[in-house]
């Protein structure tokens, strides 16, 4: 099966597009490269025979037809997306562009080239839309999304990505395209870029930097290690239903205060400081409009499809710090290009 993965130089796009040449696909990777992109992810399958890059925006319906064509893919993975919620407060609009626009470019492009398919390639054909647990919007003390769970985004982020998530809907039921959508939790894990909790710790504390933590630091999140994440992405594309949603959660439900306590133990075991780590920490405003809770029943993708979560979150948390520690030239480099974990997204306030 030839797959084209849309936004595959970045964090969980990354992880999906290695899953799956070494489990023997063949990979058509599409990415504009972003700010947040890095070749560097996978730079372990560049030289497969299973492997191809295409650097393409997926708002220009012209290079994207133009992929389609060239490359002639038996299903679609749609990862691209602007994802950072701080981001999204500062400027809304390159999320709308991205995920909703970009989106509907690529929705049509698969139409426009399914169509076409001889009978037994459009029979097998599947668009499957990577989505996230965020367009649900915000759960109280209790309780946990699942696919039935009415959509209430509070984000422009979030909103831009529940925009997506109908827009694939409708191509599905309005043009018949045969379509699936994943709702996942919180990814943690390897190669994640420094704007997100995990790595915006593990970093700013090994450069001996203040670790900010939102609010109170009480919001709670299902974690879900993105190699899980890309497993089961892989069974969805492979099994999945047609026209049907399917949420996947890590079963790791946790308070951001709690999560950073446990890195900041980590990292005095692996990077140890004249100071503990978790003296670092340093409570600040919050981020507007910041659900206070997440977590995910993924019982119906496995009684399914027989998925389950694979890496205990203690287990996950210590990998990923060892992989930062070990990693030093792979961040850097990052920081090199200016990126430095600068607070964003008090523009609203």
């Amino acid at each position: 099966m030839k797959v084209l993965i849309t936004g595959g130089a970045g964090f969980i796009g990354s992880a999906v597009v290695r899953r799956a040449v070494a489990d023997g696909f063949d990979v058509v990777n599409l990415d504009v490269l972003a700010y947040s992109a890095n070749l560097e992810n996978v730079a372990e399958v560049a030289g497969s025979p299973r492997y191809a890059f295409e650097q393409a925006d997926i708002c220009d319906p012209a290079a994207v037809k133009a992929i389609f064509a060239r490359h002639q893919p038996d299903a679609v993975m749609h990862l691209a997306a602007e994802s950072h919620n701080d981001r999204a407060i500062d400027g809304p609009l390159d999320f709308v562009r991205t995920n909703v626009m970009g989106t509907a470019v690529l929705l049509e492009a698969a139409r426009g080239y399914w169509t076409d398919l001889p009978a037994d390639r459009k029979a097998a054909f599947r668009f499957h839309h990577v989505s996230t647990d965020e367009v649900f919007g915000a759960l109280g003390e209790d309780g946990a999304f699942t696919e039935d769970t009415p959509y209430d985004p509070n984000s422009p982020y979030s909103a831009s990505k529940a925009g997506a998530d109908h827009l694939v809907r409708a191509w599905g039921r309005t043009f018949k395209l045969p379509v699936v959508i994943t709702n996942c939790a919180n990814n943690y894990g390897p190669f994640q870029f420094p704007e997100k909790l995990i790595p915006t710790v593990v970093l700013r504390a090994m450069e001996g930097k203040s670790i900010p933590v939102y609010g109170d630091g009480r919001q709670v999140r299902d974690w879900l290690h993105v190699d899980d994440h890309a497993d089961a992405l892989l069974t969805v594309l492979q099994k999945g239903r047609l026209g049907e949603t399917y949420c996947i959660g890590g079963d790791s439900n946790l308070r951001n205060i709690e999560v950073i306590k446990i890195l900041c133990a980590h990292l005095d075991k692996l990077a140890p400081s004249n100071v503990k780590h978790e003296s670092r920490i340093e409570f600040v405003a919050d981020r507007p409009g910041h659900d206070f809770r997440y977590s995910i029943d993924a019982a119906k993708l496995k009684a399914e499809l027989g998925w389950e979560p694979r890496t205990p979150l203690a287990e996950g948390l210590e990998d990923t710090v060892r992989w930062y520690v070990e990693n030093r030239d792979w961040w850097q480099g990052i920081r090199d290009r200016g990126f430095h974990s600068e607070r964003l997204g008090l523009a609203a306030v």
